[in-house]
């Protein structure tokens, strides 16, 4: 069994998020970056498939500058098979559209069974990517998926996800694409002997013109959504703690909710 797993590498949930002071982008200095948390269940899915299997190949691909590379290498350390890396100038600041372009282009090139996307990136957090590459390329996807059964006799896959008091289970010929959630599986860690392999193993480097595709087509240019400006959230003020008894506690309290943080109204305040 063939499988794709689509990566992104992200900024680290600890790092400090900051807008350049043209407000146009994130100032990107000093930050530390991490495989896409969604991405890894991905990975870690297509893993086990091939484990459970006992034969395949998995091939991870990413967009991004040679940085980007860290996050190829890492799927590696755990397993993956083979790993592309997309890099060119004109992929700089694409949207979820321009984006998904390129991914569809390069997965088109070789029959895939299964191809994994994270649900959402946690920097950009669109959700769309994976959809749309699926559209672009007809074939069918599950979204938001967190248990997934595959019968590669039968062509068809069994995928479960979370709906609002339910469970929502999709039956699916393959090839096609799921985006995976959390509760899908539990991500490995990389052995040391596995890193050190992947700092060796070769990896692919596709340009624009090794896909077919044009400038026009990808990056700023190809994209459908224009960042207008980024600014940090207003900064919280500080909490306060309450003391006495529960009667003035409560009494307190709801004071400080209609006067201060003007969230009760005196409607609401006539059946408390």
């Amino acid at each position: 069994m063939n499988i794709a797993v689509c990566i992104k590498q992200v900024p680290a949930t600890e790092s400090k998020i900051v807008p350049t002071s043209d407000g146009k982008e994130i100032d990107w200095t000093g930050l530390s970056y991490v495989v896409n948390p969604y991405d890894e269940f991905g990975v870690e899915e297509a893993l086990r498939i091939k484990e459970r299997l006992g034969t395949g190949k998995i091939t991870a691909i990413t967009i991004g500058p040679q940085k980007a590379a860290e996050a190829l290498r890492a799927c590696i350390a755990v397993g993956v098979d083979e790993a592309i890396h997309l890099k060119d100038p004109a992929l700089k600041d694409g949207d979820s559209y321009s984006t998904a372009v390129v991914l569809a282009s390069v997965l088109k090139r070789q029959p895939y069974d299964l191809i994994f996307f994270g649900k959402q990136s946690i920097d950009d957090d669109t959700g769309a990517i994976g959809i749309y590459v699926a559209a672009m390329m007809g074939i069918p996807h599950v979204a938001v998926v967190n248990k997934l059964e595959i019968d590669p006799v039968g062509k068809k896959a069994v995928a479960h996800r979370q709906i609002e008091g339910a469970v929502e289970v999709v039956e699916t010929t393959i090839p096609a694409l799921f985006t995976c959630q959390k509760g899908l599986n539990e991500p490995r860690y990389a052995s040391l002997p596995g890193i050190m392999k992947a700092k060796q193993k070769p990896m692919a480097v596709l340009s624009l013109a090794d896909l077919g595709l044009s400038p026009q087509e990808v990056g700023a240019l190809g994209a459908k959504l224009y960042v207008e400006a980024l600014e940090a959230p207003t900064p919280r003020s500080s909490g306060k703690i309450i003391e006495g008894d529960p009667h003035q506690v409560v009494s307190e309290l709801i004071r400080l909710l209609r006067e201060e943080a003007k969230v009760l109204s005196l409607f609401v305040l006539m059946f408390i």
